[in-house]
């Protein structure tokens, strides 16, 4: 098989995985995009879609699909698995993320930790972890169709597109600051146009400007912006955590836990070389 089939199959894969998560309160799909080695690209094919539109569409069509399928077929298997054995899954998904860290932080190519470092870091993890305490209800949106309400859609889609694009952020998260999350979900079920067209809107142009802004961050600024993605990250892990598990689930947990870091570290060593 050709290498650019199995980078396909890959991406495919990977993006099965990331919808299959995205649904987990307190998961984050810039995270997993992390986790998974595919940020970077992703963020990349986004803020340059116009420049280069036709290897784009294919490699976002080609992720997005993956997601979507991910969502579909997995999203409920994932959820119950949490909903059952909600300890054990939470340390599993924060040993990947602590195992994602160090592959990242080799992106930041400096040679000793300076307190700026430290500071950034600090201050994208006390952003992810204040996502928690957002008021909630904020928006109140109703199914009307006027056009207070679809501004609103507008907007809210691009708050929701930067939990999206940025990692350690979870979407449901500010669904749920919007007042936004049981209205979205009846929306989907009942495919209101009035209502998904202008929040999809918002999140496609909310998507592209955010990508958009973190590439030229990444270009121009590479240590701050990798720094604060670690603090986002770091800050994801508060969210997700459980609590202190019972003695009868804590063996499992610390297994679960070695798991998620072992096998994301790994893999961050294989892209390496």
């Amino acid at each position: 098989m050709k290498k650019g089939n199995n980078n396909i199959i890959t991406r495919f894969i990977k993006g099965i995985v990331i919808g299959a998560v995205m649904l987990v309160p307190g998961a984050s799909g810039g995270t997993m995009a992390i986790i998974l080695g595919i940020y970077d690209d992703l963020i990349h094919s986004l803020s340059t879609l116009s420049r280069k539109p036709k290897k784009n569409i294919f490699f976002l069509g080609t992720f997005t699909l993956a997601a979507l399928l991910g969502i579909i077929l997995f999203s409920r298997p994932m959820l119950a698995a949490v909903t059952h054995w909600r300890n054990p899954m939470m340390f599993l998904f924060m040993g990947a993320i602590l195992g994602s860290i160090p592959p990242l932080y080799r992106k930041v190519k400096v040679s000793s930790i300076k307190l700026i470092n430290i500071v950034v870091a600090c201050f994208g993890a006390f952003i992810g972890i204040m996502t928690m305490y957002l008021p909630a209800d904020v928006f109140q949106l109703s199914m009307q169709f006027n056009l207070y309400s679809i501004s609103m859609l507008i907007l809210s889609g691009v708050i929701i597109a930067v939990a999206l694009v940025l990692p350690g952020i979870s979407a449901s998260y500010i669904l749920l600051m919007l007042g936004m999350y049981n209205v979205t979900l009846m929306a989907i079920k009942d495919l209101n146009m009035y209502y998904l067209l202008p929040l999809t809107a918002g999140v496609l142009g909310g998507t592209l400007l955010t990508a958009g802004i973190l590439e030229k961050a990444m270009k121009r600024h590479p240590q701050f912006t990798y720094m604060l993605i670690i603090g986002f990250m770091l800050g994801s892990l508060v969210q997700i955590f459980p609590g202190i598990p019972s003695e009868k689930e804590i063996l499992y947990c610390v297994i679960t836990f070695f798991i998620g870091f072992a096998a994301i570290f790994w893999l961050g060593r294989r892209r390496q070389y």
